[in-house]
């Protein structure tokens, strides 16, 4: 027993002594970046606890009662009562004096009660009680106040506008009235045509079925598996992002591989696949496809092959065109059935270019852009926006940003304009206005801007609205200028006809990374919401430069105010004082601050506070519902020198042989944005991180993921609530819900139901749209990153929600290849 007694006190007076060495280490390189000094001194409590622990001295519990009630104190001053910064500050010094207070009773204990060493003993013991009591109490105070959640509510009635003045759609869309073409609503069938429910990008369902008070029976109905597995010589960003259409009574799919199938959607039974057989590059960043698009051709009969078409660009840079009915190539498309979109390239770099978003299709014109490979190198292919015939493949116009005047079709010798900014995500359209509005990435490479022409300059990170027959750009509205952060517009703009005082105006309604919403007249690009030029940071590296302000509109979901070092976080106060080092050790002086050689802080981060998966409208109630998120990440710009080298170590360590390479059978780079990015021929490579502990968790406290209830009509955001737990984050499957990223976008229904799946749990949940409240979830297999979709099933007379569950590469969710469709029972 004696030897137990020992050895627990080397065990406590070791751990002591260890942590506050590692304390005191960390506390001095922090005082000397200008930091806290809490834990320099934690580190002296500790290493002096230990000393007095060895020598068996009474005086252990009492100082380390001040160790306990100096970091409440100091945790209170920094965060408040807000319980996740307050247990990454104390768990560990909590835990620790609970260990001590063994100690000393025992030692209390053992003296047998009498004497002065008893004394002495028990009044130490009684005071590391009496400290652990009050943090303890201060803890459980702190679980019932959530400093974070924003309640609210949202007006539910309808609004007459000049979408028709529609009002809810009833149970049973036979009898819905559904908005006029303006609108962009769903028809009254309760389909859903295109990526965004229609061109209008709403991410909207007139059906009313499924509402607040029933959404809580939601069950499924059906399960499909597509059999596109995830293959180890994928890229590492090979992700389920896609949403159906439903026709008919078909439901269509693509998958990250792009086969298109074809589903039953009432049972969810396989009608048809269609296997594109892809010539997949190794040098492919992404491998993922969003959606497709449909297009019938009025001018045939129902019952012409390919009378209806399904449009879809690939993953080797194809535009494929197949009958909606059998999954056959249509053969009077382009060269049997597709069309080559590399054609006009600068030169053929496989693996560079493709397209992993579904075209629009607007007055039988395909109108598609592509994605170029972010960082690889300064000559890129272009980022020509082109249009198609939809029935022969012929070229109809290209609108090149280093050419934006010439818009007819180039000929068989001429080339696009390298490196142009590109549009990856998701356009929109008014067919009545005769626009197509495209959101615009900017010019590679992302964090180094000093190579850019003037002409290109103007459409990055930008809206662009092009006229829909001609191509020709009817205005432009960018939302950051000469971006230097990879904050291209990644979310498909929603269309809606909005109430203000001045009357209806036809709007766009614009989210972005950097967490701005633009609200803007669609026919001209003002802004209806007030936008304002705000002096922003400048520095650059040599060469560049960084605009001297940026336009921030008054509808946002920027934090009000940049981080700051108590907002730093860790699972316990050694990785939170790792990330406070880290946060000193980088440049960062608020949004917008210059990519640098030591390093900047980026926050937001490129991940987005939006990305691609938007917002949803309601164009009825004039209101939106959203899931922004807030992570921070760093960019490093390295000299080429110096980046060749570290690439080349790299590249020992981690890749195959180069004679593989060579053979074509391994990457030449990196197939992710992440991590360390070449940059050929510009002076810097760059190495982009999430902002990270040493244990993989954010460096910046929780919530890191919400969703939000926004009223369009007054610009304000009504409510915004913690979404999403830790349960398929962390090493055991706890259910905090401490608010987690979301990669993918919400759906909103006239029922005043909305639904999102792309938390980095894998669930389906249902959301009151006007408190936010959580009505429902469903635990899905894998991986939800993907936008849902309702439909009408008039086999069962029941609105059914689909689900996509395929996970995410470098979002490191779980894979798989689910298609999983709920409803509520059978009547």
């Amino acid at each position: 027993m004696r030897f137990l007694r020992s050895l627990a006190v080397w065990l406590l007076g070791g751990f002591l002594l260890i942590a506050g060495l590692v304390l005191g280490y960390g506390g001095m390189r922090l005082i000397l970046l200008g930091g806290s000094w809490y834990y320099i001194v934690a580190g002296i409590g500790f290493i002096a606890t230990s000393i007095l622990i060895f020598l068996k001295r009474r005086e252990a519990p009492w100082l380390y009662a001040l160790v306990v009630l100096g970091t409440l104190a100091w945790s209170v001053w920094e965060v408040g009562l807000d319980w996740w910064p307050l247990a990454a500050r104390g768990d560990i010094v909590f835990l620790v004096g609970f260990c001590v207070l063994v100690w000393s009773f025992g030692r209390w204990f053992r003296a047998g009660a009498i004497g002065p060493e008893a004394t002495g003993g028990r009044g130490g013991a009684v005071a590391l009680a009496a400290s652990l009591a009050i943090a303890g109490v201060v803890g459980i105070i702190s679980v019932f106040i959530d400093h974070h959640d924003r309640p609210g509510r949202l007006a539910m009635e309808t609004t007459a506008s000049s979408t028709g003045g529609a009002s809810s759609a009833s149970a049973s869309p036979a009898s819905t009235t559904a908005p006029s073409a303006t609108g962009g609503a769903l028809a009254s069938n309760g389909e859903w045509t295109a990526y965004g429910g229609t061109h209008f990008g709403q991410r909207y369902s007139p059906l009313d079925q499924i509402t607040p008070s029933n959404a809580d029976k939601l069950q499924v109905a059906w399960e499909y598996h597509t059999k596109d597995i995830r293959s180890p010589q994928d890229p590492i960003e090979t992700t389920y992002e896609v949403t159906p259409l439903k026709v008919g009574n078909l439901l269509y799919i693509c998958t990250p591989h792009n086969f298109v199938i074809a589903l039953d959607a009432e049972t969810g039974k396989e009608r048809w696949r269609y296997d594109p057989k892809l010539k997949q590059s190794p040098d492919l960043q992404h491998l993922t496809c969003r959606g497709l698009s449909y297009h019938t051709d009025t001018s045939a009969a129902a019952t012409t092959p390919c009378a209806h078409r399904l449009f879809m660009p690939t993953a080797d840079a194809r535009l494929l065109a197949l009958d909606a009915a059998t999954g056959k190539l249509c053969e009077d498309f382009g060269n049997h059935g597709e069309v080559d979109l590399w054609r006009g390239m600068p030169e053929l770099q496989a693996g560079f270019y493709y397209s992993t978003s579904p075209p629009v299709i607007a007055d039988n014109l395909v109108i598609i852009g592509g994605n170029v490979s972010d960082n690889v190198n300064v000559n890129s292919p272009s980022g020509v926006i082109r249009a198609y015939d939809a029935k022969t493949g012929e070229l109809k116009w290209n609108w090149d940003s280093g050419n934006p005047d010439n818009t007819q079709p180039i000929g068989p010798d001429q080339h696009y304009t390298r490196s142009s900014p590109n549009s990856w995500s998701i356009s929109s359209a008014d067919e009545q206005l005769g626009l197509i509005y495209i959101p615009m990435g900017n010019q590679p490479p992302d964090q180094f801007g000093a190579k850019r022409s003037p002409q290109t300059e103007r459409f990055s990170s930008a809206i662009v609205a092009l006229d829909i027959d001609t191509g020709q750009m009817r205005w432009v509205f960018q939302t950051v200028h000469h971006d230097l952060w990879d904050m291209d517009v990644g979310s498909q703009p929603s269309l809606i006809d909005l109430n203000t005082p001045q009357g209806v105006v036809p709007a766009l309604v614009a989210p972005t990374k950097r967490g701005d919403l633009y609200v803007l007249d669609r026919r001209s690009g003002k802004p209806i919401v007030p936008v304002e030029e705000r002096t922003v940071p400048r520095g650059t590296v040599a060469g560049d430069t960084a605009a001297p302000t940026q336009p921030f509109s008054a509808l946002t979901f920027l934090p009000p105010e940049r981080l700051q070092e108590k907002d730093m976080w860790g699972a316990t106060m050694f990785d939170q004082l790792a990330c406070r080092v880290k946060f000193r050790s980088l440049r960062y002086d608020g949004i917008f601050t210059p990519p640098s050689l030591q390093g900047t802080l980026v926050y937001p981060g490129n991940f987005g506070i939006f990305d691609w998966g938007g917002i949803a409208v309601d164009p009825v109630r004039q209101i939106a519902f959203a899931n922004p998120d807030y992570m921070g990440f760093v960019d490093r710009l390295i000299p080429r020198e110096q980046f060749d080298k570290e690439w080349n170590e790299r590249l020992k360590k981690e890749q195959p042989a180069a004679s593989e390479q060579e053979e074509g059978k391994a990457p030449a780079f990196p197939r992710s944005e992440g991590g360390l990015n070449p940059n050929r021929g510009a002076p810097f490579g760059v190495d982009l991180e999430p902002f990270l502990s040493l244990i993989n968790l954010p460096c910046q406290s929780p919530p890191w993921g919400y969703i939000a209830g926004i009223d369009l009509r007054s610009g304000k955001i009504a409510y915004m609530h913690k979404n999403g737990t830790i349960r398929d984050s962390s090493p055991v499957p706890l259910p905090f819900k401490m608010g987690v990223p979301s990669l993918g976008g919400p759906i909103i229904t006239a029922g005043g139901v909305a639904f999102l799946t792309s938390t980095l749990d894998y669930y389906i949940r249902a959301y009151g749209v006007s408190d936010g409240k959580q009505l429902w979830e469903g635990r899905l297999p894998a991986g939800g990153q993907a936008t849902p979709m309702s439909y009408w099933s008039e086999a069962s007379q029941r609105q059914f929600v689909i689900a996509v569950a395929g996970g995410h590469g470098s979002l490191g969710t779980r894979a798989g290849d689910a298609i999983i469709a709920y409803a509520l029972p059978k009547p």
